[in-house]
């Protein structure tokens, strides 16, 4: 039995066309839907619904027999080993410029690679200049760079010499002897916590940012001391842009691939960007012990951190003015409320200029002023392609 084409009308052609069409691209999609739409469902029921993390004391805390590691980490079987430091400052928080040891409002360090000089002076130059901030600002923010070893054994000695010299000028790199790589980022963030536990425990506030990261220092400053002047007294903190309920990348040509082996779990307890977060000096001390007794294989720094939070009973808080992986939109009205944006490699100077400039508060002045800034604020936050910097609630802060 034969179908009679001529029978079947126009419509019905387009419909089964349609339909093969559709048929077709699930077909070659559909494992790359099926990651994406199937992985994120199983994290969120995970996440909220089950809300079960107690794989963290009884999979990834290490045996006590072993709590006697040494500070540093091998970046294979997660235990610590001693990474001696190739270059430190351990009296960079102690007393200078007028200012007694104990007023140390932040620690900022900042993530940076060997061969990152430009970046690191174009922060030096802006927002990470500790004169600007304590004459123009009246706070103590001690600003050092946290490095590894160049990973090309071929450019080392090289490198490394150029950073000996610029830390004779600066003062402000702090390096262990490992490799500076990727999948050693785990090993830096044990850096900074560990430094800053020993060397600097006064400080009330503790930020970790990326070397192409954008602070707005006038306003994270005058965020800080409002939280001290809050009944909590800047305790318990731990803030950023959050990220709740992601699961783990599977894919193996990702970047942030982790396999079942490593993380077999559907579900990544809430964490923020590792573009840059604030914790306060208890959280700090907290996330140094947690180092201490977890499992720090994981290697993708931000989750390890998320990781240690749980396990400490430290949850993170949602700041919209915290950026994500994007870059915000230049626009005064932002500038007036930033806090962080992150993809700034090239344009940190250019940016400090426009966003510290005193005329960017006329925008927002008076009842017209706050008016029009929202109307922007909607405009150029509420669209899909800026999810990843500031959300569209932040248009109405």
């Amino acid at each position: 039995m034969f179908m009679n084409f001529r029978r079947i009308h126009k419509c019905q052609c387009v419909q089964l066309l349609t339909t093969g069409l559709v048929l077709c691209v699930l077909m070659v999609c559909w494992e790359e839907l099926d990651h994406h739409v199937v992985s994120h469902m199983r994290s969120y029921t995970h996440r909220y619904l089950v809300n079960s993390f107690d794989f963290l004391n009884s999979s990834l805390v290490i045996a006590s027999n072993q709590h006697h590691r040494k500070e540093g980490f091998n970046g294979m079987g997660g235990e610590l080993v001693k990474y001696p430091y190739l270059i430190n400052h351990p009296d960079k928080c102690g007393v200078g410029h007028g200012k007694s040891e104990d007023d140390v409002l932040l620690l900022l360090f900042v993530k940076s690679s060997p061969e990152n000089f430009e970046r690191r002076q174009a922060i030096r130059d802006t927002w990470g200049n500790e004169s600007f901030v304590w004459s123009e600002l009246g706070a103590n923010v001690r600003v050092v760079f946290a490095l590894g070893i160049h990973p090309d054994v071929g450019r080392r000695a090289s490198v490394q010499r150029a950073l000996l010299q610029e830390d004779q000028v600066y003062g402000d790199l702090i390096q262990q002897n490992f490799l500076d790589t990727f999948h050693n980022l785990t090993t830096k963030l044990i850096l900074q916590f560990h430094w800053g536990y020993k060397y600097c425990p006064q400080a009330r506030f503790l930020m970790s940012a990326d070397d192409d990261i954008f602070v707005h220092m006038p306003n994270l400053v005058k965020y800080l001391h409002q939280l001290l002047n809050r009944q909590s007294g800047g305790k318990d903190l731990w803030v950023g842009h959050v990220h709740r309920g992601a699961p783990p990348i599977r894919r193996k040509d990702s970047k942030y691939h982790v396999p079942n082996e490593l993380y077999p779990w559907p579900s990544y307890p809430d964490y923020t960007a590792g573009a840059g977060y604030v914790v306060s000096g208890d959280v700090a001390t907290k996330i140094y012990y947690a180092t201490l007794v977890l499992n720090t294989s994981m290697y993708i720094d931000d989750v390890f951190m998320g990781i240690c939070a749980k396990a400490m009973g430290v949850s993170p808080q949602e700041h919209v003015y915290f950026s994500g992986e994007g870059k915000t939109p230049y626009h005064p009205c932002i500038y007036d409320h930033m806090i962080t944006s992150h993809g700034h490699a090239t344009d940190v100077r250019s940016l400090w200029q426009a966003a510290t400039d005193p005329a960017v508060y006329r925008h927002s002045r008076g009842f017209m002023g706050n008016l029009y800034c929202t109307a922007v604020r909607v405009m150029l936050l509420c669209r899909p392609y800026y999810q990843n910097t500031y959300s569209c609630k932040a248009a109405f802060t």
